[in-house]
This record gives C-alpha cells, structure tokens and sequence, in this order.
C-alpha cells in the first residue's frame, strides 16, 4: 500500500465520523459534511444515491501534482461528492461534473452554491450529460476529445437483472446496464489526453468486465481490492489505469479498513477517507 500525505494535512481526532449530517435544508434532503467538514454535499434524503466512503476513496486516487494545473472530470457525479473532494485536497485542480439526472445535478449546483463551500466552489462546473455518448454528440454534449488530466468514476454496480428499486432516482444510479463499462470507459479514454489517468471504484465481480473494457485504451492497470477486515472477502476494487500505456497489469496488496473486532477505519483508510491522504500508484 502507498500512501502519499496531503500538504494540507490538519490535526484531527481519529474515532470521528467521516460523515456526519447537519439539519436538512427542507424537507426530503440534507445538508451533510465531508473531510472533517472541509465541505459539504446538498443531498436527497431517503431517496436516489447518498454519497459516503466510496465517493471518497473514489477522490483518493488521483494524485496531488502541488501547483501544477489539472483538468478533471468526475463522470455520473450524482451530487458532486468525489469531484469536490478532488478539489478540496488538490489546490490545483479544476473538476468537471458529469451527471445526467437532472435532479441530481441540481443538487450538485446547490452544493457549489453553499457558504462553505465558496472556497473551491469556483473551480468547479456541472455539466448535464450522458457519459455513454459517443463521438460527435459527446462533444456537441460538452465533452471534448483530449483534454483532461484525470477522469474518476463510480458507476452504477447492482446488475440489472436484480429486483430493482421504486426509487427511479436510485435505480438509475445503481443499476448495471450491459456494456456500461465499456461505454463509460470508451468516454473516458476519449476525453483524457494521453497518458492520463483514469479511476474507478466497483465491486470485485466487475473485474473481468473492467479489464476487457480498458482493453488497448488503457494499460498499467493497478487493481487494489478493499477488505473490510484482514482475512475477509473484498467489497470493492479500486482501479487505475493510464491511457495509451503498454504495462501490465498490476493486482496490489489489499487495502484493510477496519482492524479485527472494530468498526473503526485504519489510521491509513482514515486520511483517505478525509482526504488527508492520496493512494499514490506504483
């Protein structure tokens, strides 16, 4: 496991909650606090997709370049929670997101819009799109061949033959369409300039899609599995991959979160999960 500190590393009491809610803004919806309160999502309550520890493991894999600009897209944004975790812990980056549910995008704008968040708020855009498009209409859609430095995503995982949620809104977050990795994928490869970086956050049973999608758009793979505790199975893989490259793939060591008999996370996962941290590749 590598661990790269972020140079805005604040003092902070481990046991805290990663994620904690403050009083909703009306009815249906929260206001919730990220990184120790470094910011904050407007988020649907009970209902659609909640951000938490996914989103921002999702953030810890790109890595801090210090003052050197970067362009990121963060596609099927939801509300915006890895996008604006990237910009909180990365001064230099400007982040895209990309969320086609209109609702949710909504939230992701009133998100920007909080007090709070006015510090980064500026580097920041949402763009209502579907990241499956393709060729002219990707960027007629507004996303352009060749220009980002990183993309990260989170896409739906449950497969589409499960029982399916009521909540429509939640259902097309999560649900599993065929070909979505490749789709996805193909968009990112499309958008990233060469040698850029994507990453992705999934559950272990999507490996052998993710690794056929990537194809010869990306290589250097690097595939982390996420355990709960040491010994258990994996619940999630983390992934990276570099556009255009030739290296093989690599399956690192597992990334632990909580130690035997405890539900708190690891000091490691932790500054990840506050963004204190980035899971720097090999």
């Amino acid at each position: 496991m590598t661990l790269e500190k972020s140079p805005d590393r604040t003092s902070v009491d481990p046991t805290e909650t990663a994620l904690t809610a403050e009083p909703a803004v009306a009815a249906g919806e929260t206001v919730d606090s990220f990184h120790r309160g470094r910011f904050h999502l407007v988020q649907p309550l009970g209902r659609g997709h909640r951000a938490g520890m996914d989103a921002m493991l999702l953030a810890a894999l790109v890595p801090d370049p210090g003052s050197t600009p970067i362009k990121v897209a963060d596609l099927g944004a939801g509300a915006g929670a890895a996008g604006m975790a990237v910009a909180v812990r990365v001064a230099s980056a400007q982040v895209l997101l990309v969320e086609r549910a209109a609702e949710m995008a909504t939230f992701a704008r009133r998100s920007l819009a909080l007090p709070g968040n006015a510090a980064f708020a500026d580097r920041l855009d949402v763009l209502e799109a579907d990241v499956a498009l393709s060729g002219r209409a990707r960027v007629e859609a507004g996303l352009p061949s060749d220009v980002f430095d990183h993309v990260v995503m989170n896409p739906p995982f449950n497969n589409g033959a499960d029982r399916r949620t009521p909540d429509a809104l939640k259902a097309a977050a999560h649900a599993m369409n065929d070909g979505l990795f490749d789709a996805w994928l193909r968009t990112a490869g499309a958008i990233l300039r060469p040698g850029g970086q994507v990453s992705l956050i999934a559950r272990p049973e999507s490996i052998g899609e993710i690794v056929a999608a990537c194809g010869r758009r990306f290589g250097g793979l690097e595939i982390t599995p996420l355990l709960p505790r040491a010994g258990e199975n994996a619940v999630r893989i983390l992934v990276t991959g570099i556009k255009q490259s030739r290296a093989r793939l690599s399956l690192r060591a597992p990334l632990v979160m909580h130690g035997e008999g405890s539900h708190a996370f690891l000091a490691e996962v932790d500054d990840l999960n506050n963004g204190r941290a980035f899971y720097a590749r090999r």
